[in-house]
């Protein structure tokens, strides 16, 4: 990993900005869930993962209570992480097809995961004021991932952190005329593509509004997207 990106990460661990979500974090991490009652929770924001050169960058809403709160990794030791990685094996971004701790040797290809909020937020629902904190965290991880020039956002929160963040660039004036909806797909004007999937929660999941096919098609897109930047950086023979 970059020295800027590990530095950073262990800003974003050490972060105390926002009380109310410090103090849920905490107080999740001291309860516990009955099933995870011998475990030691993380309890504390949870830095992104995944391979520092990745070509696909990954936007999720915030840390799952008992999952990443639990584990200290995105997208670990809950329902929700079990559906996306699954996703992301069959794609060939992840080594393994399930995670259940941040050691357990889970490592990805070509793709980073972070989340609009660091922290576990009460009811999964972080206020505006609290994505807006965070967004100096998630500016700085889009800065120092560079090499991704495509954006996967799960979920509408996700979607509208990135286009918030592209307004704040000045790369867009206006967030009209991006609208969320599964398999969306943009060209940005800071030559990106933006990519929109459904949040891999159980809500959406165990419902059916968002299948492992669905998911899929949009990884194997993201996938595509990826090799034709990596084949247009190549330089030509000559």
């Amino acid at each position: 990993m970059s020295t800027t990106l590990a530095q950073l990460n262990q800003e974003i661990i050490a972060c105390t900005r926002c009380a109310r979500l410090v103090d849920y974090c905490k107080k999740i991490g001291n309860e516990k869930r009955r099933a995870y009652r011998d475990f030691e929770y993380w309890a504390r924001p949870v830095p992104g993962f995944g391979d520092p050169k990745a070509g696909v960058l990954i936007l999720g809403l915030a840390p799952g209570a008992h999952g990443s709160n639990r584990t200290g990794r995105p997208f670990t030791g809950d329902g929700s992480g079990n559906f996306l990685y699954r996703v992301l094996y069959k794609t060939g971004f992840a080594s393994q097809p399930s995670s259940v701790h941040k050691d357990d040797g889970m490592e990805l290809h070509g793709a980073y995961i972070t989340a609009a909020v660091h922290c576990a937020p009460p009811a999964n629902k972080p206020t505006p004021q609290e994505i807006a904190t965070c967004a100096r965290h998630l500016h700085r991880e889009f800065a120092a991932l560079d090499q991704a020039k495509t954006v996967v956002v799960l979920g509408r929160i996700a979607f509208d952190a990135y286009l918030s963040f592209l307004k704040q660039q000045g790369l867009v004036a206006s967030k009209a005329g991006y609208l969320f909806a599964h398999g969306a797909e943009y060209q940005l004007p800071n030559g990106k593509t933006l990519l929109c999937s459904f949040h891999p929660s159980l809500q959406n999941t165990n419902t059916g509004k968002l299948t492992e096919k669905m998911m899929v098609e949009v990884f194997r897109r993201a996938r595509k997207l990826m090799k034709q930047s990596s084949v247009a950086k190549t330089p030509q023979n000559r």
